[in-house]
């Protein structure tokens, strides 16, 4: 029995951090929040099937014979196969707030393997199993022990990026928020504002606080003069903390629509969400906001205080207009509110793309920059990756939109691929984060996907089934139509079409891993 111990010690204890690890991610892409993570984790059951070999190991453990030993020291060891964390799309990152978790995760699970061993031979595989299983709540504990000490840290480090903002009282900062378009419009406002300012963005998709604190503290530099910060929220409340960190003295909200409505509940929120940048502006703060999105349209009247439209109707101070697409970019024109007319070429594709464009150009000419000395750079802009990114090839080109998806950017991509003379595909995942309208927002978006593919490939069965649905009632061919397990999968069978046509694939969207 000694010797069954001592190798269920090292595997139980392997066991334990592996399936830290995998709920620690998890955890991580839930924003450190428990109560997200335990709605997810009801929501998503199946993520916890890795733990039935350990579920058995606890039904094998208290018999205390030596067989049922050996068997749940089996069990244990095949557990670790089984909760072995899988290559993800966006791996976790081992912060120092990921390595104190871990630290007081093992405290408490050594505390368990001693408490089993001194209970006696009935306990000493039974308590350190049932911790095993019991491991993502194990998790959530271990966050909430830590919940005072990362309260100091992130509180430690706001102070200091606070710090440096004040030493630095000639930064102008401009704040960008909205349900998306965001990190585009942020992405392409920084580079043509530098044509005459030195700019500072938040990198990728830096959203939160701390990743706000942590573009501050690391890349903020005397030499800047501008600072555009991006501003992310999930929950009521995210963007006026945002808000108050940075004091943004300018703001433009790109879009209200239905994005993560499982935190925010209702639209009424995530409206009321949005416009907390536009409260905490100065009063001689510039505001700009798209006029196409139509809840921002329907609370123009309420706002007591100036604003810039910007958008794709004529109906806004500033507009574009005479689009047209092609696989080599987009031309356009731009019209300011005193007349002025300007053409421009980009190498960007999709509609929501000259939005972005038109937005950025809007804030840029009140900066002082009009938009006829921004044409070269206009044409100098890169997509931004993973947000409908023409990727040209011989026979098979794709339209890269698979960083996230909502029924609005969705319903424009689409658009775009109906434009191109070619055979049109489709490969999805569907929407998520969409609440209780994500069934019908998929089925919708199948219908529109009716209209505008050839072929459409449905990666994974969650979201298939309405998708699916859509595309039938849209009168769309069920042979056209291929429900796939994996992304790779659905390429292969993509590839292997012989249309006659040069292919053009629209990637639309990529569920993150806790989906």
């Amino acid at each position: 029995m000694n010797v069954v111990y001592s190798i269920f010690c090292p595997l139980w204890l392997f066991a334990s951090v592996l399936s830290a690890l995998r709920y620690i991610h998890f955890l991580q892409l839930n924003s450190y929040k428990n109560k997200t993570q335990l709605r997810w984790m009801r929501t998503h059951r199946e993520r916890l099937a890795c733990l039935i070999p350990v579920l058995l190991a606890v039904i094998f453990a208290p018999f205390g014979a030596l067989w049922s030993s050996i068997i749940a020291s089996v069990l244990t060891g095949f557990s670790c196969y089984t909760i072995f964390p899988r290559k993800a799309k966006k791996p976790l990152v081992l912060t120092g707030r990921v390595k104190r978790l871990l630290v007081t995760y093992c405290i408490l699970a050594l505390a368990a393997g001693a408490g089993g061993y001194l209970l006696g031979a009935h306990f000493r595989m039974t308590l350190p199993l049932l911790f095993l299983l019991l491991s993502p709540f194990a998790v959530l504990l271990s966050n909430l022990i830590n919940h005072p000490i990362e309260s100091a840290v992130r509180n430690w480090y706001i102070r200091d990026a606070k710090k440096k903002l004040r030493a630095s009282p000639d930064l102008t900062i401009i704040g960008v928020t909205g349900s998306f378009g965001k990190t585009s419009l942020k992405n392409h406002l920084g580079k043509l504002l530098s044509v005459k300012y030195d700019t500072l963005i938040t990198p990728e998709s830096y959203n939160t606080p701390m990743g706000v604190v942590r573009t501050i503290r690391e890349q903020l530099q005397p030499k800047h003069s501008i600072f555009v910060c991006e501003m992310g929220a999930r929950h009521v409340g995210d963007i006026k903390e945002l808000c108050e960190l940075v004091k943004p003295a300018h703001g433009i909200i790109t879009a209200v629509g239905n994005q993560h409505l499982e935190t925010f509940h209702t639209a009424d929120n995530i409206l009321r969400t949005k416009f907390e940048l536009a409260d905490a502006l100065p009063a001689e703060g510039r505001l700009f906001l798209n006029g196409d999105s139509a809840p921002i349209r329907e609370h123009l009247p309420s706002l007591d205080r100036p604003y810039t439209t910007y958008g794709l109707s004529p109906e806004n101070h500033y507009y574009a207009s005479d689009i047209s697409a092609s696989v080599t970019g987009t031309s356009f024109v731009l019209h300011s509110p005193d007349g002025r007319s300007c053409m421009f070429r980009t190498k960007l594709i999709g509609k929501h793309n000259v939005l972005n464009l038109t937005g950025a150009i809007a804030v840029c000419d009140a900066f002082g920059i009009p938009p006829s000395d921004l044409v070269s750079a206009v044409r100098k802009l890169d997509p931004v990756p993973h947000r409908m990114q023409l990727l040209p090839g011989q026979d098979l080109s794709y339209i890269d939109d698979a960083f996230n998806s909502n029924p609005s950017g969705a319903r424009s991509a689409l658009e775009t691929l109906s434009m191109f003379d070619a055979c049109r595909i489709l490969v999805t995942p569907g929407m998520v984060e969409l609440g209780d309208d994500m069934e019908k927002c998929n089925r919708e978006f199948g219908a529109q996907a009716a209209a505008a593919c050839d072929y459409v490939f449905l990666v994974g069965e969650r979201q298939a089934v309405p998708i699916r649905e859509g595309l039938l009632e849209a009168g769309f061919p069920e042979s056209r139509i291929h429900i796939t397990h994996t992304l790779g999968e659905s390429l292969s069978l993509v590839r292997a079409i012989h249309s006659g046509k040069h292919k053009i694939v629209l990637l639309e969207n990529d569920l993150p891993d806790n989906y």
